[in-house]
C-alpha cells in the first residue's frame, strides 16, 4: 500500500515525517529503497536537528548515496507539495569535490622543475595512508538496533535512566531517538534506537559490560534487543533474505515480548516499590 507525504519542507510536513520515522529505520521495509530516495529528493535541504528522527534518517541515506548507493525497489510512496527531483540528481549530490579541490591546490604548489623535498614525500605518504584507511572504513558494516531498557520499579527516575544510558560512549556507537513504553504495574520501559559499526561495537558487550554494570545499573534492571537490522555490510545471500524479510525483527520482538512477561511476573512476585527489591549497592 502506497504511502503519501504532504509538503515535507514545511514544519507540519516534517513533523508528520518525524512521527513516521519514530519506530522505523527507513520509509518502508527493512532496507533502504527507492521510497527513501523519493522522500530524500523532495527535501530541499537537510532537516533541522529539531526533527530528530528525520535528521537521523536523512544523514543515513545521504551516507549510503555517497558510499554504496540504494538498490531496493520499495513499496511506492508519493510526496505532494514539493518539486520532484530526478534520481540522477539524488545519486550525485551537488557541491564541490574535495579531492578535486585538493588536487587543484596541489598542482598550484608543484614545482615541475625542482626535486621533491622530504616534506612533500612525507605529505604524499600521509595522503596515501589516509586514502587506504578510508577505504577500510567503508568496508565495515553498520547495524541499526532497537533496545528495550527496563527499570527496577515504578520509583526509578526514567529521565536519569536515559541520561545514564546515553552516558555510555565509545567509537562506532551513536544513540538515536527514544520513547517510554508502558509495561505494567505503572512501570514504563525506555525504548531507544542506536546505530553501531559492526567491527567496533558488540551489542552483547555493550549490554553486559556497560549498561548492566555500575554505575548505570543503579537505574537499569535489564536490557533486551527488540530489533537488529544490518545497514550496509558484506553478507551472504541467505543472510540478506532473512534481513529483507523481516525475520530478524520478528525473532527479536518475540524474545522481547517473552522477556516483558517474565519481567512483569518477577515484579508481581517481589512487589514494586518495596524494600525487598534487589537493586545493586553503590559504593
Amino acid at each position: 500500500m502506497a504511502v503519501t507525504f504532504y509538503d515535507v519542507n514545511a514544519p507540519s510536513g516534517l513533523k508528520k515525517l518525524d512521527d513516521h520515522l519514530l519506530t522505523r529505520s527507513y520509509i518502508t521495509g527493512y532496507q533502504a529503497s527507492k521510497d527513501d530516495l523519493t522522500v530524500y529528493g523532495a527535501l530541499s535541504s537537510a532537516p533541522s536537528a529539531e526533527y530528530v528522527n528525520v535528521s537521523r534518517w536523512y544523514n543515513h541515506i545521504d551516507a549510503l548515496l555517497r558510499i554504496s548507493g540504494v538498490s531496493g525497489e520499495g513499496c511506492g510512496v508519493s510526496v505532494e507539495g514539493s518539486a520532484p527531483i530526478s534520481e540522477e540528481a539524488i545519486a550525485t549530490p551537488p557541491g564541490s569535490d574535495p579531492k578535486a579541490t585538493a588536487a587543484a591546490d596541489d598542482d598550484d604548489d608543484v614545482d615541475l622543475f625542482g626535486e621533491e623535498t622530504e616534506e612533500e614525500k612525507k605529505a604524499a605518504e600521509e595522503r596515501a595512508a589516509a586514502v587506504k584507511a578510508s577505504g577500510k572504513k567503508k568496508e565495515s558494516g553498520k547495524s541499526s538496533v532497537l533496545l528495550d531498557v527496563k527499570p527496577w520499579d515504578d520509583e526509578t527516575d526514567m529521565k536519569k535512566l536515559e541520561e545514564a544510558v546515553r552516558s555510555v560512549q565509545m567509537e562506532g556507537l551513536h544513540w538515536g531517538a527514544s520513547k517510554l513504553v508502558p509495561v505494567g504495574y505503572g512501570i514504563k520501559k525506555l525504548q531507544i534506537m542506536l546505530s553501531i559499526v559492526d567491527d567496533l561495537v558488540s551489542v552483547d558487550s555493550l549490554i553486559e559490560e556497560h549498561l548492566t554494570v555500575e554505575p548505570v545499573n543503579e537505574y537499569v534492571q535489564s536490557c533486551d534487543i527488540v530489533a537488529f537490522n544490518k545497514i550496509c555490510s558484506s553478507r551472504s545471500p541467505a543472510a540478506d533474505s532473512i534481513s529483507e524479510g523481516g525475520l530478524w525483527t520478528e525473532k527479536w520482538e518475540t524474545q522481547s515480548n517473552t522477556s516483558d512477561a517474565n519481567y512483569k511476573k518477577a515484579l508481581g512476585q517481589n512487589g514494586i516499590g518495596s524494600s525487598t527489591r534487589r537493586k545493586p549497592s553503590m559504593p
